[in-house]
């Protein structure tokens, strides 16, 4: 999708939709952006709010066809709740429904009014966010009954102001709206297809593209420092385990100190000799949604550049049953050099993540 900020008038803006935001108990009377509305479509606007079809409540929505003297070809008029609980979180939420259903119209372009008393940066970014994420296509397997219908092009505007803070705003709302959606794809993969080694070459592509240094320990460098943790889990499987690190480096760092994300990368987990039921069992594939996280945030990290060290660590497995999987009595012996009796195999992500922390500690 195209994205692009522009300054220019609500009845200038030469799109396919035009999404406004109305809170309830706003009025063309209280709120002179809707009073313009109202001019421009001919007292629609305040129509529809005496017969009570508008009403600004949360995420509801009233579509115009052909509104007035204006050049957008459909305006959609979003409800954003309560004045009292309005924010970014629901002006994302906002944009999304937008979104979401101007796609569902067969809408191409659409533009989002940034109102002129929201701070022109973050609203800019918000908006980017709840698009891009709301449109995330989660049917990328599906062969059939699968949805065919884009939005091309996202126009951040306001009517004043610096193009220049919304076109900031819309850059960082793109970074992390699209690191949030590469980790909801990693996530969505199924196990068979993301093994611990695709996790790892996955991994690998985004520190090339994105300029981050990466090491991928194997099992036998795991060993050979004492990872007992992992390695125990990773017994029962025959992929093997891999131990993901990613580091950014400032060019000029603000401080000595690092920070580091551990995020939980069990690519399928059946909770190993002690075995999950099988109803639900296919959400497993989810275990390594942590993991995907912090391959997300380095992702996001590395072009937003802040000015402090950060490493990002995915203790990459499956816990599965086989003769060689560990059992309820074992004792291992973590990479801290303590030792852990193993009661439940299916408490997995506490001796992964150990092992990723003792690791992380030492860096």
């Amino acid at each position: 999708m195209n994205v692009k900020p522009e300054i220019t008038s609500l009845h200038d803006i030469d799109v396919d939709a035009l999404v406004v935001v109305v809170l309830e108990g706003e009025t063309p009377e209280t709120v002179p952006l809707l009073d313009k509305i109202d001019h421009h479509t001919a007292g629609t606007l305040s129509a529809l709010l005496t017969a009570h079809e508008l009403r600004g409540k949360l995420y509801e929505t009233t579509y115009l066809h052909q509104p007035g003297k204006m050049k957008m070809r459909r305006l959609l008029l979003v409800g954003g709740g309560k004045a009292e609980t309005w924010d970014l979180d629901v002006m994302r939420k906002c944009a999304g429904a937008a979104a979401v259903f101007l796609r569902s119209k067969h809408v191409r372009s659409m533009a989002f009014l940034c109102r002129p008393e929201w701070e022109p940066g973050k609203s800019a970014q918000v908006v980017t966010e709840g698009v891009l994420l709301g449109l995330f296509d989660v049917d990328s397997y599906r062969t059939q009954e699968k949805e065919e219908r884009f939005l091309e092009e996202l126009v951040v505007m306001a009517e004043a102001g610096s193009v220049e803070l919304l076109e900031r705003g819309v850059r960082r709302g793109k970074i992390l709206a699209k690191a949030t959606n590469f980790a909801r794809d990693l996530i969505n993969e199924p196990s068979s297809e993301l093994t611990p080694t695709e996790l790892a070459s996955r991994a690998a592509q985004v520190a090339e593209r994105f300029n981050l240094d990466i090491e991928v320990l194997d099992e036998q460098q795991m060993r050979e420092l004492g990872m007992g943790g992992i390695l125990g889990v990773a017994r029962g499987s025959d992929e093997p385990a891999k131990l993901v690190v990613l580091r950014y480096t400032p060019e000029e760092s603000l401080s000595d100190e690092l920070i580091a994300f551990v995020g939980k990368g069990v690519t399928f987990d059946s909770g190993g000799i002690s075995l999950k039921p099988s109803e639900g069992m296919e959400k497993m594939k989810y275990d390594m949604s942590g993991g995907a996280a912090v391959l997300g945030a380095m992702r996001a990290i590395s072009q937003i550049r802040p000015a402090i060290p950060i490493l990002g660590i995915v203790p990459a497995t499956e816990n599965m049953p086989s003769g060689r999987a560990q059992k309820p009595g074992d004792v291992i012996r973590s990479l801290s050099g303590k030792t852990i009796e193993v009661i439940d195999t299916d408490a997995e992500g506490r001796l992964i993540l150990a092992d990723a922390l003792t690791y992380a500690h030492r860096c």
